[in-house]
């Protein structure tokens, strides 16, 4: 045996290969691809849950209100511990709070599986949440891995395979859980996502350990972000149940209070503590505030998909199971994957603030495109097919040039907080996003709009008008979303390719 070959695989001397990377995409899927199907079949899965369709069930074991928080919990419980599960991997080690996140990744796919009759309910949530829970340990601490053990032209691959495992992850997700949900059975997406939690944990088992160097360390804010979780939770919960509850109920109005109260309770701590959850001092930095606002806006855009693909299973079952409706998402599957390395490209070329305008613009259009709900729905399939197809276009575009406008901007000794909240601004923009989305098409499902009921003809069949009213206030809603973004990126992002010598 040589002394090279005996040499032990440490931190330093260990350079990843493609087993690791393999590993790490296959952990990143188990987000992006594999809960990421949920919003294409909600109906299907409240439909077995609750033994028939929703609107005939007296009392279900799953309300149509408590699926959307099902949909929505993920992306929010994401949001919120990312930040603390990126900064404890980098006290705990990255390889070990990654395999833990696979082992969650189990335990919240089990969960969901498991869940039916009285017990569903709970089931349904705990299971998402953990799968939110191992999205939050598995991002940071992977791409920090990447960083750890690959340079230069290997890093570079590294990162474009991370970046097609979640973008093209997200992108395939709705044509992935609908073929199944159709043609075999909606459980077998959280089987499969099991199987590829213990593959991902096999590929990365015996992968020396990577940590932060130990002057990094500091006290985490526990409380903010205790503080910071009950809010968003108050928040969520009154958005999504407010209608069901009624707005002016006391139980309405105490959410709707630790959510004012608790988000402000939470500001004012955070600007007084040395080591702070959020770091409010980065958004002094004009750029990096309105990239990260645009970052939550147009996230929060995802509701738009969502939603089109719910619409279409209600109003023309006969047309549309989840299946066919996800066939409909190819184009933003093959779009957002084709389409990443040219918002690299046109940030090379132009800087962030033009392919970050063009890239949300693209976005706007592809959701005013699903506006038109009136029309046949012959017609309104090519409109959605173009519309899904610009939205990953758009996605892509803005991706890349956004994250160089957060980050690049930023003092070196910032730029690790400041990622912390970049990312989280990605996730609970898609939680919130989805759950206002869903709430808005939910509000109008039974009696539709009237208004636009008055001022639009409704071509084709009328039984189904209010479920496509509902949808056209939505998508028009997310045409509103993608306009608060381009205006938050021209009036914060510089013009030109030096923004941040």
């Amino acid at each position: 045996m040589t002394s090279a070959q005996a040499a032990p695989r440490t931190a330093q001397n260990y350079r990843g290969n493609d087993k690791l990377l393999t590993g790490i995409v296959l952990g990143v899927l188990t987000f992006w691809m594999f809960a990421g199907t949920v919003g294409t079949i909600a109906r299907t899965v409240l439909t077995d849950i609750n033994g028939g369709p929703i609107e005939e069930i007296a009392n279900p074991n799953v309300s149509l209100d408590q699926m959307n928080l099902a949909v929505s919990i993920t992306a929010l419980f994401s949001g919120l511990f990312i930040v603390f599960m990126g900064g404890l991997a980098d006290r705990v080690g990255r390889v070990r709070i990654t395999l833990i996140g696979n082992v969650l990744g189990i335990v919240g796919s089990a969960l969901i599986i498991l869940a039916n009759g009285s017990l569903a309910l709970p089931l349904l949530l705990a299971g998402r949440a953990i799968q939110g829970l191992s999205a939050a340990c598995i991002m940071p601490a992977t791409m920090a891995l990447v960083k750890a053990y690959w340079d230069g032209e290997a890093r570079q691959r590294a990162v474009s395979m991370w970046s097609i495992g979640s973008w093209g992850g997200a992108g395939v997700a709705a044509i992935f859980g609908g073929f199944l949900a159709s043609n075999l059975n909606w459980r077998i997406i959280f089987y499969a996502s099991i199987v590829i939690s213990v593959l991902a944990i096999a590929l990365i088992w015996g992968t020396p350990e990577s940590k932060a160097e130990a002057h990094t360390h500091k006290r985490f804010d526990i409380v903010g972000l205790l503080i910071f979780m009950v809010s968003i939770l108050a928040l969520m919960i009154l958005l999504i149940f407010g209608r069901q509850l009624g707005w002016t109920r006391p139980l309405t109005l105490a959410l709707a209070a630790v959510a004012v109260v608790g988000l402000t309770a939470f500001v004012l701590f955070e600007r007084r503590q040395d080591n702070p959850f959020i770091d409010f001092a980065l958004f002094r930095n004009i750029t990096f505030t309105g990239a990260t606002i645009s970052n939550f806006v147009l996230n929060a855009t995802i509701g738009m998909l969502i939603v089109s693909q719910q619409m279409l299973q209600i109003a023309r079952p006969e047309l549309f199971d989840p299946w066919r409706a996800g066939l409909l998402t190819l184009g933003y599957a093959v779009a957002i994957i084709a389409f990443i390395r040219v918002g690299e490209r046109l940030l090379r070329a132009f800087g962030p603030r033009k392919p970050m305008v063009w890239g949300a613009t693209i976005v706007a259009v592809s959701c005013a495109l699903l506006v038109p709900t009136n029309i046949l729905v012959g017609p309104f399939t090519v409109l959605a097919v173009i519309a899904y197809t610009l939205f990953g276009v758009g996605l892509a575009f803005y991706a890349t040039p956004s994250t160089d406008a957060a980050l690049s901007n930023l003092p070196a000794a910032q730029a690790g907080a400041g990622a912390g909240i970049y990312k989280m601004a990605s996730s609970l923009g898609g939680a919130i996003g989805a759950a206002l989305s869903l709430t808005i098409f939910t509000s109008f499902l039974g009696g539709g709009v009237k208004i636009v009921g008055e001022l639009l003809h409704t071509q084709g069949i009328q039984e189904n008008a209010a479920v496509r009213q509902a949808g056209m206030v939505t998508f028009m809603f997310n045409v509103v979303l993608a306009l608060i973004a381009i205006i938050s990126i021209t009036v914060t992002v510089p013009k030109g390719k030096k923004y941040h010598d």
